[in-house]
């Protein structure tokens, strides 16, 4: 049991090494004061006014943290989305998948935001909002995935997907929920990036062999 998962850590290099810088984070962030710790994140933030002082900096820095100082929901989701994408795809492939996602989904979501200020929609403190985390790369890893399963199988694994993220739009939608459909959507455009990466899953043949 250890070997195989020391296998399967082992075969996503760069999941489990933003893993363990997410988990050295966010235990910094535990040992850190309440009002620190936002100022500090804020700093760190891809909001409208770090973007506009420090946009190269803030997008690296934003996915090195997570808001909310829980590592464990991190650990599965990269292990069942992420380590499979990189296992599949191949490093260098993968991490195209999650800059794109992460940077085009913070770009166009942070825009929405300042039309919206200027529009009055939003509040002008706006500018100074928290938008950190890893989220926007992981959509963009659940979107890609859906080429990884073989139809017809792939068609109910996307209305899931397209439905989870584009709910919250239908009520109150926030720039974050907008920039999380948006990452699904670069995802899904990544198609030229996993062509001719192997034979796609197909669930019915797992299924056979567990049955076998």
């Amino acid at each position: 049991m250890l070997r195989a998962a020391a296998g399967y850590v082992r075969s996503a290099p760069g999941t489990y090494v933003w893993l363990l810088i997410l988990f050295v984070t966010t235990v910094a962030l535990h040992h850190m004061s309440p009002g620190f710790e936002r100022e500090f994140l804020r700093q760190r933030s891809t909001n409208i006014h770090e973007l506009s002082q420090n946009p190269v900096r803030v997008l690296i820095t934003s996915a090195m943290w997570t808001d909310g100082g829980r590592w464990l929901p991190y650990a599965v989701l990269y292990s069942v989305f992420h380590a499979q994408a990189e296992r599949w795809m191949g490093t260098v492939r993968w991490l195209a998948v999650c800059a794109a996602a992460h940077v085009l989904a913070t770009l166009i979501s942070e825009l929405a935001l300042l039309l919206a200020i200027q529009d009055g929609m939003a509040p002008p403190s706006a500018v100074n909002s928290l938008d950190i985390g890893v989220s926007y790369a992981l959509g963009g890893v659940v979107g890609v995935l859906a080429y990884r399963i073989a139809a017809p199988w792939r068609y109910p694994y996307l209305a899931v997907v397209l439905v989870l993220f584009g709910l919250p739009l239908t009520s109150g939608p926030t720039f974050t929920d907008f920039g999380h459909f948006i990452s699904v959507l670069i995802g899904l455009a990544c198609l030229p990036l996993v062509r001719g990466r192997g034979r796609t899953w197909d669930p019915r043949e797992t299924l056979a062999a567990l049955r076998g």
